[in-house]
């Protein structure tokens, strides 16, 4: 299985967004329904929701918040981007990572650009770089998303890159798709046929589909130890 296959060489895999030392800590951030000091006021003003983010990391003395994985998420509901059909989706597929725009994000393991794409619509992905890997004779995909558009200047399908190179930057809302800055990471063992995009939030429903098709994030970014 692929999750035993990414443990097995954990100790290999490179910092996608480093930490400044080992002695930093990321804040966990709740975007649930039980976090009921994030309104819909917030969440429906680009400017009030950055602000919260910002204000919030740094009342915890962090420079970048975690969490996500598996997350039944409210805060969807303000994009009909995840209201098509007779179900919304709010299951959450992927980390994200909070922090300031520009933030740094790596390679961290070798592979190549899959596919690329501009996702431009409110509350999708925006920029957005998806890259292939191989170990142990497994094929899987790492996805990057709410990047900054100049990003994938440069970039073509099968371009190789290296493990530890920089790969992007957190984008700013009008090239993120509307969010305030931060990196969606999530890992995904087949891409379905899809190219430059894959679901990032799924229907709870075809919860158990997806969360097999799309393991945790934390084999990769090995982050949660630095959590609080």
């Amino acid at each position: 299985m692929l999750q035993e296959v990414l443990k097995k060489h954990q100790s290999k895999f490179r910092p996608v967004v480093p930490l400044l030392s080992e002695h930093e800590s990321l804040l966990v951030m709740d975007f649930t329904a039980n976090n009921t000091t994030l309104t819909k006021a917030i969440l429906q003003d680009i400017n009030k929701f950055s602000r919260y983010i910002q204000s919030t990391l740094e009342s915890a003395g962090c420079r970048l918040g975690i969490g996500g994985y598996a997350e039944h998420r409210t805060i969807y509901a303000v994009s009909p981007h995840f209201d098509a059909g007779d179900e919304p989706r709010r299951l959450h597929l992927g980390t994200d990572i909070w922090g300031e725009a520009g933030t740094e994000i790596f390679t961290p393991l070798n592979g190549h650009v899959h596919s690329f794409r501009f996702n431009d619509h409110f509350g999708d992905y925006g920029a957005t770089i998806i890259l292939q890997h191989h170990l142990d004779g497994h094929s899987f995909y790492t996805l990057y998303g709410h990047l900054s558009i100049s990003n994938l200047q440069g970039l073509y399908e099968h371009m190789p890159v290296k493990a530890g190179e920089l790969l992007a930057n957190f984008g700013t809302p009008a090239e993120n798709g509307g969010w305030p800055p931060h990196l969606h990471f999530q890992i995904i063992e087949d891409m379905q046929g899809m190219r430059g995009d894959y679901p990032g939030v799924c229907k709870y429903s075809e919860k158990e589909k997806y969360l097999r098709n799309c393991p945790d994030p934390e084999l990769i970014l090995q982050l949660n130890q630095y959590t609080h």
